[in-house]
């Protein structure tokens, strides 16, 4: 059996523990040989309290476990930052992560795993809201901050909450092959295709929802009608306005120029289908109002980093 210790903490968030604990505990289910056995400790053994008020038992204290370790993983809270401060925890889980197989984080359990000095020279990521204070923390860690998983090496962080189900089903995926993981996430009724590298946030989410209704409703427009005239000219005399008015209060509303947003809901859309479609570039392109290949190879190399081939073969499995 493959152990995963998950370590948790007062205060910790639930969901960080129970949703890679039932991947692990289904994929044992149906049929991972090796199977997974998961355990619980804490820097004491004893009731650990969650962030909603429910108590698990740690069965383990840090200090006293002294058998195998596959996989050490972390939990996260909004209590992290005390949990960093505790000297027993932190050199607990510098003890275990220096035998174990691999060692992991959901949500701002990277900060525990940054205390430890675990991360030091490493890609990671945490949930959304702590990137940037992780990147000020720890500079000698490379932070991801719109990442939902980071593999480097022995060493995987994910982004918040849920995202630990998508580190949980990518580890089983590394371990047993995709169509296990693909089974899990079926019985779970949990979407599979998430992959590591993908954002955290549509477009929409990843700006500030504006106040007037008319540009909430031009936001849904755009990304039903990609395909449509996105101009700065055509989206001002949509919502009647003029360019000069409808670009200064679309930027003051969302943080975003309509420029750039209309860029970023279009490398979305391409994103997801490079991620689960076989369509050719042109296809592609055109179906997100990107016009050719040429087109969105720039724009996405421009907001990505990579080219949409590359980014394709990378993403489009485990």
């Amino acid at each position: 059996m493959r152990v995963v210790l998950i370590v948790v903490f007062d205060g910790f968030q639930l969901t960080d523990l129970a949703g890679p604990a039932d991947v692990f505990s289904a994929a044992a289910v149906l049929g991972a040989r090796p199977g997974y056995r998961v355990e619980l400790a804490a820097a004491q053994a004893g009731p650990v309290r969650s962030s909603c008020g429910i108590e698990v038992t740690a069965a383990h204290g840090l200090d006293s476990w002294d058998g195998p370790v596959d996989t050490l993983l972390v939990v996260g809270g909004l209590t992290v930052w005390t949990a960093a401060g505790n000297a027993g925890l932190v050199t607990g889980v510098q003890r275990l992560a220096a035998a174990a197989t691999r060692v992991g984080s959901v949500c701002s359990g990277t900060f525990l795993l940054a205390q430890a000095g675990l991360l030091d020279g490493r890609r990671a990521t945490t949930h959304w809201a702590g990137g940037e204070l992780l990147a000020q923390q720890f500079p000698a860690i490379t932070t991801e901050p719109d990442r939902i998983y980071v593999r480097d090496g022995p060493m995987w962080t994910s982004a918040g909450v849920t995202a630990g189900i998508d580190l949980a089903l990518a580890i089983v995926a590394a371990d047993h092959g995709p169509d296990l993981a693909r089974e899990v996430a079926r019985w779970m009724v949990v979407y599979l295709h998430r992959p590591g590298g993908q954002s955290q946030f549509s477009a929409p989410l990843a700006a500030n929802p504006p106040k007037r209704d008319s540009l909430r409703a031009l936001q849904i427009w755009m990304e039903e009608n990609l395909e449509s005239d996105l101009s700065l000219p055509a989206l001002a005399a949509r919502v009647g306005m003029s360019t000069r008015h409808f670009s200064r209060v679309f930027t003051g509303e969302t943080g975003s120029t309509p420029a750039r947003y209309v860029e970023q809901v279009r490398v979305a859309a391409a994103r997801r289908m490079l991620e689960t479609t076989d369509q050719p570039m042109d296809r592609v392109a055109a179906a997100v109002g990107l016009g050719s290949p040429e087109t969105l190879y720039r724009i996405f190399h421009r907001h990505l980093g990579i080219p949409p081939g590359e980014y394709r073969a990378r993403f489009t499995k485990f």
